[in-house]
């Protein structure tokens, strides 16, 4: 019995990654419980050796000459038998059945040593999160709700939840997809670790470019600003470090490989790669792609506005639809940006 309960222990760790030493220490936990419960006595000897699969339990009790607690006190003439040396006052440790233990005392111990396992695994769950906090993970979907829309992904061994409001668009995920998600944060909740994930965060463009693209792993190529409207459009705003490396062309890749990998992943959402600039008229001018910009005033007053001027037929390409590219190369740059047509708008005084 003794070696099974070891290799049970190995199997857990194998399994659920639940370490030998911890659950170990549960039992050991489990069986003073046992002992307080059955004899009134929780002083005992615990001895588990792993490797030669031995596991014994030891209850210390007092050697006296006439008993008056049958858990805690042991006849001299018993007490010799186990320590000839033994006098009256002295402790000796009895060994113990297991098996002996009362019914309850025994429901009791497998209630702790369940919910050591329940701690191990919420253990196990937690250091897997936070090795992937701020990281992007790939996940199985392992089921939908057909009625929120809320998709429980398995991210290794944990499972977490991906809400509609996370999600990409309309996309439609299925059961058996494999998906790319960012983890947001990890939070420790009273049912355990809970992990952020999300499909919408601008930074899941962020990893998604440093996984495709060699150059902004290795440092080469930085990724400055990103905005996003996610489903719709994204605009990345990149930086080299090397004269001789192309930042916008490094992300886009040989006849659009690189890029197109993205946009397939985050389901055909646009995406503008444009250059980042110290200077903020060339920078804002660059963000505003793919229309063309005639020029960048900065507000005189210091503030981050600015006016730009683009070409009469471009002011609706500037803009984009509903303000979309207007508002996000505003994110992007952190400027406030109001455009207008290079001829003037209709009824506006000449300057």
């Amino acid at each position: 019995m003794n070696s099974e309960v070891f290799e049970a222990l190995a199997l857990l760790e194998k399994e659920r990654g639940i370490p030998v030493d911890f659950m170990l220490d549960r039992i050991k936990k489990a069986i003073v419980t046992a002992c307080k419960n059955s004899y009134g006595n929780e002083d005992c000897v615990i001895n588990m050796d792993p490797a030669k699969g031995t596991f014994e339990v030891y209850l210390r009790k007092t050697v006296v000459e006439d008993i008056s607690e049958q858990g805690k006190e042991i006849l001299l003439e018993d007490a010799r038998s186990i320590d000839p040396t033994a006098g009256v006052g002295d402790t000796v440790g009895v060994q113990l059945n297991t098996k002996e233990f009362g019914r309850i005392a025994a429901q009791t111990a497998r209630n702790i040593i369940r919910q050591g396992i329940r701690d191990g695994e919420r253990g196990q769950m937690l250091q897997e999160f936070q090795s992937k906090h701020q990281e992007l993970v790939s996940a199985l979907v392992e089921r939908v709700d057909p009625r929120t829309g809320a998709a429980t992904l398995m991210i290794g061994k944990a499972e977490a939840v991906l809400p509609k409001s996370e999600q990409v668009g309309d996309e439609k995920l299925t059961e058996g997809d494999h998906i790319k998600v960012y983890v947001v944060d990890v939070k420790e909740t009273e049912k355990g670790p809970r992990a952020m994930i999300s499909r919408v965060h601008p930074d899941l463009v962020k990893r998604l470019f440093e996984t495709e693209v060699p150059e902004i792993y290795d440092g080469t190529v930085e990724i400055k600003a990103v905005s996003r409207e996610a489903g719709s459009r994204t605009k990345i705003a990149v930086l080299s470090h090397n004269p001789d490396v192309d930042a916008v062309g490094a992300c886009i890749g040989s006849r659009g490989a690189r890029v197109s990998n993205i946009v397939n992943e985050l389901g055909g959402e646009k995406i503008d790669i444009v250059e980042y600039d110290e200077d903020p008229a060339k920078f804002i001018a660059s963000a505003l792609s793919p229309a063309d910009v005639v020029s960048v005033t900065p507000a005189p007053d210091g503030s981050h506005a600015c006016r730009v001027t683009v070409p009469d037929g471009q002011l609706s390409l500037a803009i984009g639809n509903k303000g979309q590219n207007a508002r996000l190369a505003a994110k992007l740059t952190g400027w406030k940006i109001d455009i207008k047509p290079e001829s003037g708008f209709f009824g506006e005084e000449a300057k």
